[in-house]
């Protein structure tokens, strides 16, 4: 029987482990594209109400439709989606771009028991996890999959996923690198470690309240174990 964790630490995907490249980037607007003849919509994900996929599939269809988009078209277009993405990493026009250290940490984090590991991101799940398993990842965190699905801005991803876990937020250590994971982080009183590689964006960070920051997995491991008091 397996000891229920004390800690947990939850990894935002895209800055902490995963570079969004520009061809996966160019896979989110396929549908768009095929179904509606839309091009040229903005890639600046924070010019949408609210920056989560399943949010911005319902802007963009009800900013053409001129109503809110039915349950039917949403599916029609995640369906595209995904199976675009799925074939774009088959026939190799798409790949994975890990971050330097970001699985090595994560099976550090699993190696040493009692610590849950999870995901909150603004991804769809489906499309975080083809991604994911990609870099040999998605293992380490699919037991605490809180992605887009469902909606909501990142803080109430990120309680979705606090909610399971059963955990208070003094326990909990959640690892982002954009102001919406900052949010989310204060939001539900949890610690939060800013990363992200870019010197630029980490002072961004801290220049919004950010107290720690990293920009090598092997000093985001020494501030996990400082949040949570692991010696």
């Amino acid at each position: 029987m397996t000891a229920a964790p004390h800690a947990a630490v939850v990894f935002d995907v895209d800055g902490p482990l995963l570079d969004l490249t520009r061809p996966e980037e160019d896979v989110f607007f396929v549908p768009f594209r095929q179904l509606h003849g839309l091009d040229g919509l903005s890639r600046d994900w924070d010019s949408y109400r609210v920056r989560n996929d399943e949010e911005i599939f319902h802007e963009i269809l009800e900013r053409h439709l001129g109503r809110p988009a039915t349950t039917a078209e949403i599916a029609a277009a995640y369906d595209l989606y995904i199976g675009a993405m799925q074939q774009g990493f088959a026939d190799g026009s798409l790949q994975v771009s890990p971050i330097p250290g970001a699985r090595d940490l994560l099976a550090t984090l699993a190696g040493r028991g009692g610590i849950a590991l999870g995901m909150a991101t603004a991804n769809f799940r489906e499309a975080a996890r083809i991604r994911l398993d990609r870099a040999g990842m998605w293992d380490f965190i699919c037991a605490h999959p809180g992605a887009a699905d469902g909606g909501g801005a990142k803080r109430y991803v990120l309680k979705r996923v606090i909610d399971a876990l059963g955990l208070g937020p003094d326990r909990i250590v959640y690892i982002g690198d954009n102001l919406n994971d900052l949010d989310a982080a204060q939001f539900n009183a949890t610690h939060f470690i800013g990363f992200h590689v870019a010197e630029a964006r980490r002072r961004r960070l801290a220049d919004h309240g950010a107290a720690v920051t990293a920009g090598d997995h092997a000093d985001t491991l020494k501030l996990i174990d400082a949040a949570l008091s692991i010696s």
